[in-house]
């Protein structure tokens, strides 16, 4: 019998943020639920971490420079294959509701789907627009809520004679992290612990980490942190982006007391140092994200109670993950983009009981890519040879030594986009460590980036340095280490095919004796 799929992604849910990764943030039982009946998988790595190009990876089952879909604004041609019309092809229905952001108009809307309903852009929390095959309606409620709705809505009216793909796409925990009243109660103690990492001053990394404009501290808005933000200019903060009203929420100035208001209750608050200011930051922003991934975890928990009531658990792949991961103050940054681990990791949980055994952990590396080639085999579909992704059947079912992946490829192509000034970059991670090349000023591409920072290499040793606080790349101690993960990725990128901006041949001539070793 072919099995179902019900496959949740989140957008922006950090692997920390599900209890059952250890963080010990908050309370999911829903989603630790998935694990403790299926697997746990912690290197599953993100190819490049933004939402849209995350998107095409997993529906297509191809890198980005395959696909096209590089940017937030490059949309994806719904005229490509993907997952979604191989397994309806095969027989199964189809349907995806919630968070799209591959594009809208008839060159980028759903195809492969015989059902789906999703929103315009991001879409809103309360009251959203949507956008199905008869056009735009406004649906009332919150939005975790809504899609949760119309998921089982699609289940209900199923041909029970049929299996289902199910893509369930919430855009909750996204920014500006608005959660629904019934949760506004939670984590508001001020008690979630600090990042190690929060204070972070950037030193013996990359110029990227220093210029990224995601600092907890200088960088999130009124709107962002639920506080009313006051009449004025650039008195009361500066501009999130030209052409636009909210505002940042400004630091302390030297004998000027500053007073904030809780924009639904009127609690006010009045900080005269920097560093209290910056902590309230980061509890109110992690206490309004984990409120939102509250209604997630609710939410999951009737798809799951459905399942049962059902008699469908047994023979449904159940999936959950987000888009990327998130940083949740480590190195004090909110937002994703780099490939430094917290961006990097996506949560993943699978469970299939008839395959996979209750409670396991897998460490072998998966990626985003790899999702749609490992449906289509568990579907009993051929896996077509334009899908880059490696089938990650025998990493589920516990055959690691099967599993032959040993490096992630990730780029991230936005450079200093206007909202978060994150550089351009690409490199590999493989078990134990990482090697990152930010190209700024492409090869090839004279004057691209002209006026900004020169080229950079950084290498972690993720073992030792798990916060990844040290740059070992011009550190003669990790030459031949360096010298191999260069290897690596020119090997990973011949393979998928990008084009590399960097030149192996100038920097190996730097390390003639080790590269003239086998």
């Amino acid at each position: 019998m072919r099995p179902n799929f019900l496959f949740i992604m989140c957008d922006d849910h950090a692997a920390r943020a599900i209890s059952c990764y250890g963080a010990g943030l908050n309370t999911t039982p829903n989603l630790d639920r998935i694990a403790h009946e299926g697997m746990r998988l912690d290197r599953c790595y993100v190819t490049n971490s933004i939402c849209t190009p995350s998107r095409a990876a997993i529906l297509c089952g191809t890198y980005n420079h395959v696909n096209g879909v590089t940017t937030l604004e490059t949309h994806i041609d719904n005229r490509l294959p993907n997952v979604a019309k191989h397994l309806r092809a095969a027989g199964y229905q189809t349907g995806i509701f919630g968070k799209w952001h591959l594009g809208e108009g008839e060159a980028h809307e759903p195809t492969g789907f015989d059902q789906w309903s999703v929103f315009p852009g991001q879409g809103a929390y309360f009251n959203p627009v949507m956008i199905g095959k008869q056009g735009e309606t406004v649906e009332s409620g919150y939005a975790t809520d809504i899609v949760t709705d119309k998921c089982l809505d699609f289940l209900e009216e199923r041909d029970v004679e049929r299996p289902f793909f199910l893509m369930c796409h919430h855009k909750a925990p996204h920014r500006p992290f608005e959660p629904h009243p019934r949760h506004r109660h939670l984590y508001a103690d001020g008690r979630i612990p600090v990042p190690e990492t929060f204070d972070d001053d950037y030193a013996n990394r990359a110029a990227a980490a220093e210029a990224a404009k995601m600092r907890i501290r200088a960088d999130l808005t009124y709107k962002d942190l639920g506080l009313a933000q006051p009449e004025g200019g650039d008195e009361v903060g500066e501009l999130l982006v030209a052409g636009r009203t909210d505002r940042k929420v400004p630091d302390v100035q030297p004998g000027q007391p500053f007073r904030l208001v809780d924009a639904a209750s009127g609690e006010s608050w009045i900080f005269s140092e920097t560093d209290d200011l910056a902590r309230f930051k980061y509890q109110r922003y992690m206490m309004r994200y984990l409120q939102t991934v509250a209604a997630i975890d609710e939410n999951v928990g009737r798809l799951l109670d459905y399942l049962d009531t059902e008699g469908l658990s047994d023979n449904t792949i159940v999936v959950y993950t987000s888009d990327q991961g998130f940083f949740l103050g480590e190195h004090g940054w909110f937002d994703k983009r780099f490939m430094y681990e917290e961006s990097l990791q996506m949560p993943l949980l699978v469970r299939h009981p008839r395959t996979i055994r209750p409670g396991s952990i897998a460490s072998g590396i998966a990626t985003n890519v790899d999702f749609a080639p490992t449906f289509l085999d568990y579907a009993g579909v051929a896996i077509p040879t334009y899908m880059q992704g490696v089938n990650l059947r025998p990493l589920l079912e516990g055959r690691e030594d099967e599993h032959r992946q040993d490096v992630a490829y990730h780029r991230y192509w936005m450079h200093k986009d206007e909202f978060h000034n994150a550089f351009a970059h690409y490199g590999i991670r493989d078990a134990r460590y990482k090697l990152i090349y930010w190209y700024n000023d492409p090869l090839g591409q004279p004057g691209a980036h002209a006026g900004q920072e020169p080229p950079e290499w950084e290498l972690f040793d993720c073992e030792l340095d798990p916060f990844e606080l040290r740059n070992r790349a011009d550190d003669p101690a990790y030459a031949a280490i360096f010298v191999d993960m260069l290897r690596k990725l020119d090997a990973k990128m011949a393979e998928i095919g990008d084009l590399p901006e960097h030149d192996s041949a100038a920097l190996l001539a730097g390390f003639r004796p080790l590269a003239e070793t086998d």
